[in-house]
């Protein structure tokens, strides 16, 4: 019975321990926390923890994960920036259905090994990898995503690779929105070096 009293005990504090971490905590973390590895398996067994991908987990009692792809992005791989056609998706400027997390990494970072979710890891020099972040808040996490205007220059640099007409639709969404500021979209540009590239299509959209 005391036993028994002890794993209660300890589910209950782990419980308390996660929720301080909004309700999503990776196996480090809790380790560190001093959440035994058994204590975490029994939660998982009991249904009041869900492992939403290798290494995090989630309690069950607060509400689902509107965003699980980026939340573990972001919770995997903390200094990176969600980017392009996955940025486009979230600012609606886009029609395409991403199949993968378009994930921006600083050129001397290594890719992270990920079995979930499905990620592209695109590698940007200092200056351009640390422009135009904003920061959103996604089911209690901080997820970092790049603004509409530092995304369309981005998928300008990288228009070989998503494609021009990708590009080209999600400059005219956007100009379609009440914010439309081409100086903005300029400043990028020259920082990822593709200005000379974007002004005509800016000077036709004008």
């Amino acid at each position: 019975m005391s036993e028994k009293k002890n794993r209660s005990s300890a589910r209950d504090k782990a419980k308390q321990i996660i929720r301080q971490h909004v309700g999503i905590i990776k196996t480090s973390e809790a380790l560190h926390a001093g959440i035994h590895p058994r204590t975490l398996y029994q939660l998982r067994d009991t249904g009041d923890l869900e492992q939403i991908s290798r290494g995090i987990y989630r309690l069950t009692e607060i509400e689902p994960v509107s965003n699980p792809d980026f939340v573990v992005v972001a919770t995997r791989i903390p200094n990176s920036v969600i980017c392009l056609i996955s940025a486009l998706s979230f600012h609606e400027i886009t029609t395409q259905i991403p199949h993968e997390i378009s994930v921006a990494i600083p050129k001397d970072s290594k890719p992270s090994t990920m079995e979930y979710p499905p990620a592209q890891f695109y590698k940007f020099s200092q200056e351009s990898f640390v422009a135009g972040i904003e920061e959103h808040q996604i089911d209690g996490v901080t997820v970092k995503i790049y603004s509409p205007e530092k995304t369309l220059a981005d998928c300008f640099k990288f228009r070989n690779k998503i494609g021009m007409d990708v590009v080209l639709e999600a400059l005219k969404l956007y100009r379609a929105g009440k914010k439309f500021d081409h100086r903005k979209i300029l400043e990028y540009a020259r920082i990822c070096r593709v200005d000379k590239i974007v002004r005509p299509y800016l000077e036709a959209s004008i």
